[in-house]
């Protein structure tokens, strides 16, 4: 029974980390954007900017991902036979790229705070897709298992950020379109 309580616990702590990261570097892109504004708009935008993703990082995202973790480290203690499964290790390997990517997501607050990050809302979207493939990679490798057909999901991934980058750089041209039609 154990074994049910952790997992549930993990599903919820998944789906409250990826929400606060899927929502901590969007606002990284209005964060940025918001130097495009004149004062006091700026300054304003960018205060509110700032004090949502502390917040969110530390009150959400930073838990959700202690929870995700703890009560994986439940469901091991359950059935350590599963760490001698393959897909497990190449999951553990992109959860560990998750966590980089969560902890560099706090430096990016402190830079955004100090004034000394140089990202563009474009490239706080591209950043943005980052948690995307490793989500999808890591959901087929848990629902899978061993019989996950590397070649197809290989191609998916491809497939799925090539039109996460073309969507990214169709919509930042449709932007700049639309801000010269007004001027």
């Amino acid at each position: 029974m154990e074994y049910y309580w952790f997992k549930a616990f993990h599903i919820i702590g998944v789906v409250v980390w990826f929400a606060g990261l899927f929502y901590l570097v969007r606002l990284f892109v209005y964060h940025a954007e918001a130097n495009e504004e004149q004062e006091p708009k700026r300054t304003i935008l960018k205060n509110q900017y700032m004090l949502m993703e502390k917040r969110l990082y530390n009150i959400i995202t930073t838990p959700g991902m202690f929870l995700t973790v703890i009560m994986a480290m439940g469901i091991v203690s359950t059935d350590k036979t599963v760490l001698q499964s393959w897909w497990l290790h190449i999951k553990l390997l992109f959860v560990g790229l998750l966590v980089i990517y969560h902890y560099y997501c706090g430096r990016i607050i402190k830079q955004l705070e100090q004034d000394t990050c140089l990202w563009t809302g474009k490239q706080f979207r591209m950043l943005n897709e980052a948690p995307t493939i490793l989500l999808v990679s890591i959901v087929l490798l848990v629902i899978f298992k061993d019989n996950l057909p590397l070649d197809y999901v290989t191609l998916l991934l491809i497939m799925v950020t090539i039109l996460m980058v073309v969507s990214i750089q169709l919509y930042a041209k449709k932007r700049r379109l639309s801000k010269e039609s007004k001027v």
